[in-house]
């Protein structure tokens, strides 16, 4: 008898699990994550009940590779344009709450007696909330288009990059075994350096191959690409001394800022699912209930502190950057837990054997009772906000609406502000890729150079072609912004700019020196007069050839190509204008998309007959059809199957209408008695004594009273397809007719 490995038999019980014990939970209206942890623990060794899984150390490769899809996907919804976008509120939120619980929770496992690394990693632990669990919970109250769920979701953008970082950074304090040092920094700017490289070079490269192939790309093969240029950057990462999940999560944040990304996001969904599923299976594995039992007074106290900690933080720092005490408190209370990433860093701490083995299961016990408690805590915040708003002084609310008015005011920046931005991002960007490429040639590509072509032929062939490689690169350093707007404005202005302005230049021409210098010391075996002389004739005619001019021009122009080819292309699709939604986010009001359902009772009416302004107090402003737009429609306009309508109107109007249209359309819905039957093919004989005989089709009532339609008749040896309605059944005739089957009976005799 043939026996299957133990690889797919420890599967085997794994998804069987997970899909019995998540569609109990399903049922139980609680998240599949909970379902999918509790499935680990019945089927891990902890378990003396039921089937267990044999070998562990397979489920922990499957593991990781749930952690790289999961890490993938979450990029693919990151996106860098999308943290510049989402402004000062969720950036100064998202330092105030990662900062202060990652304190607390390094001063609490301090407290309960714990080691230092294990309690750094905790802090870091109890400072991520999860998107996951946030995202779906919102979705599910109907809450995504209140003016919290914005400030919300934009604190998680910046809360993912956190983690990724967090990620790296504890793990190098994990091998180094040290909280502070040189060491430290050095980790910082290396990834720094490496993030800022494979977002230029990625976004130059990646969306001009994905359109290159964009003619082959069925889903098959776009999925095969996608998941292979995933891997691809993991096995980068790896190499570079960073962790798997950071090159899934930097593949997928360049992948997002591609126009495939959708499909993308759909196709790897499935996959994401399966292995992430099993992810967190595992998770559960790794549980002893013996152990819960043993920590379960540590387990309510972090409970309690990561609740309490992120209200109180999660509330001050969306307060601190100039929002309302209302919307402030709102996301507080949604904040309130930790997910995914306290057990990706959880699983960190182990793999590295830096943290104490408990810590594992206490986390997930605790993120399992905060997840529990998450819409309850959504829901409490407007009642807190009231019972607060009530016995807060009046002075201190005229001080607080003072403060998050003011912040909404618009600074003129100046002249200097601007160029000094430009000049540091241009700067920061293309210094960062030119040492990179240098590193990267003199260790790898220059060795296989000079093992082919020895002695000072290869060194110089090496030299040339690295020089050529950055030399665009370096004219964008040095010449970038010096006949900007900016930069003319400020030399006009005052002469005592120029000064400044000039010294300017020439930091950028000595930074560019300093790099071609690299090179040239490590190709050149000469005195070091002569490399200055070298350096700076390649300087000079850098900055005067024209040649790279155009050719850095048409590099330039073609990143911000790829970088902005999604934005224009969902500006096109968008149903709401962001800038005019974000400019009304300021005040009580927002725009909020809206789909018709096919059976709506609002399909055919005109806006007149529906008055949604006196009803709910909103107003409708666009109805999307297709490709057609229709802005400020007319009360004649009618609405029709999936058209998109865009309403303003304040949280509760927005509140009030979604379930004004919710219920007058399950009222709708409950008065329709649809039928069941479905349509067949089904044969009759015309008889002899058949009224049919002698009459057409069309005379003999099939199609106007059975609803019935001839497709074929059989008379003797031939066989008329689709008859005419003039055709005059004859007896014997065989007849084919498609209707409904108790219709059909009427016939068929």
């Amino acid at each position: 008898m043939s026996e299957i490995p133990v690889l797919i038999s420890d599967l085997a019980v794994i998804l069987v699990s997970a899909s019995l014990v998540t569609i109990l939970f399903k049922w139980l209206k609680q998240p599949v994550v909970l379902g999918y942890i509790v499935a680990g623990i019945l089927s891990g060794p902890a378990c003396k009940f039921t089937p267990t899984v044999v070998d562990s150390s397979s489920i922990s490769t499957w593991s990781e590779i749930g952690v790289i899809f999961l890490l993938f996907t979450l990029g693919l919804d990151f996106s860098f344009k999308k943290l510049v976008k989402v402004g000062g509120t969720a950036v100064t939120a998202a330092l105030t709450i990662v900062a202060g619980m990652m304190f607390v929770g390094y001063a609490t496992g301090l407290i309960l007696g714990w080691s230092h690394m294990t309690s750094l990693f905790l802090g870091g632990m109890l400072s991520m909330s999860s998107t996951t669990i946030i995202y779906k919970a919102l979705d599910d109250m109907g809450l995504r288009n209140q003016k919290f769920s914005g400030v919300v979701l934009g604190i998680l953008v910046v809360e993912d990059l956190f983690a990724v970082l967090m990620m790296v950074l504890l793990s190098t304090l994990a091998v180094s075994k040290q909280v502070e040092g040189i060491e430290l920094l050095d980790s910082v700017i290396k990834l720094g350096v490496f993030l800022m490289f494979c977002f230029i070079v990625g976004i130059y490269l990646v969306p001009s191959f994905l359109q290159f192939c964009h003619k082959y790309l069925n889903y098959e093969t776009l999925l095969i690409i996608n998941i292979g240029l995933c891997f691809g950057m993991v096995k980068i990462a790896t190499l570079a001394g960073f962790s798997s999940a950071l090159g899934a999560f930097i593949m997928g944040s360049l992948l997002a800022e591609t126009i495939e990304a959708e499909r993308i996001e759909r196709l790897v969904k499935p996959v994401k699912d399966l292995f992430g599923a099993i992810f967190f299976v595992s998770v559960g594995m790794m549980i002893d209930p013996q152990l819960l039992w043993e920590y379960k007074i540590p387990i309510l106290l972090l409970t309690i502190i990561v609740m309490v900690g992120q209200i109180c933080f999660g509330t001050f720092g969306v307060l601190l950057s100039g929002q309302s005490l209302k919307v402030a408190i709102q996301s507080g209370f949604s904040l309130a837990q930790i997910g995914e990433f306290a057990f990706i860093l959880a699983s960190l701490g182990l793999s590295l054997k830096v943290t104490d083995k408990f810590l594992y299961p206490i986390v997930v016990a605790v993120s399992v009772l905060t997840t529990f408690f998450t819409p309850y805590m959504i829901r409490f915040s407007e009642p807190a906000y009231n019972h607060l708003d009530r016995i807060i002084p009046e002075k201190w609310k005229n001080l607080l609406q003072k403060y998050s008015s003011g912040s909404t005011t618009i600074n003129q920046k100046s002249a200097w502000n601007k160029l000094l931005k430009a000049l540091a991002r241009i700067v920061g960007t293309y210094a960062s890729v030119s040492i990179v490429l240098i590193f990267v040639w003199l260790q790898y590509v220059s060795p296989i150079i000079t093992s082919h072509l020895p002695g000072w032929k290869g060194n110089i062939l090496s030299l040339v072609m690295i020089l050529a490689l950055i030399s665009p690169l370096l004219r964008a350093i040095m010449m970038k912004k010096n006949h900007s707007v900016e930069f003319q404005q400020l030399w006009n202005d005052n002469k005592f700019n120029r000064g400044p302005l000039i010294s300017l230049i020439l930091l950028r021409v000595v930074l560019c020196v300093i790099m071609v210098m690299i090179p040239v010391a490590r190709l050149l075996n000469t005195a070091v007069s002569y490399m200055w002389v070298i350096t700076s004739l390649i300087i000079i005619s850098i900055i005067f050839s024209k040649k790279l001019k155009k050719q850095s021009i048409l590099m330039e122009r073609h990143f911000f190509t790829n970088l902005t080819a999604r934005e224009i292309e969902e500006e096109k699709r968008a149903t709401i204008n962001h800038n005019f939604a974000n400019h009304m986010l300021e005040r009580d009001l927002h725009l909020a998309d809206f789909e018709i359902k096919q059976n709506s009772p609002s399909v055919g009416k005109t806006l007149r007959e529906l008055n949604f302004r006196k009803y709910c107090n909103v107003n409708i402003v666009t109805i999307i059809r297709g490709d057609i737009r229709i802005n400020i429609p007319g009360g004649e306009e009618r609405l029709y199957p999936f058209d998109k309508i865009i309403v303003v109107g304040s949280d509760s109007d927005l509140e009030h209408f979604r379930t004004y249209v919710e219920e007058k359309y399950q009222d709708y819905k409950s008065h329709l008695h649809p039928t069941t039957n479905e349509v067949s093919i089904e044969q009759f004989q015309v008889s002899a004594n058949s009224p049919l005989i002698g009459k057409t089709i069309q005379e003999s009532g099939i199609r106007d009273k059975a609803d019935c339609l001839v497709i074929g008749i059989e008379r003797g040896n031939t066989s008329i397809k689709n008859p005419d309605p003039s055709t005059v059944f004859q007896e014997g005739d065989l007849v084919w007719i498609v209707g409904e089957h108790s219709k059909l009976l009427r016939f068929c005799v």
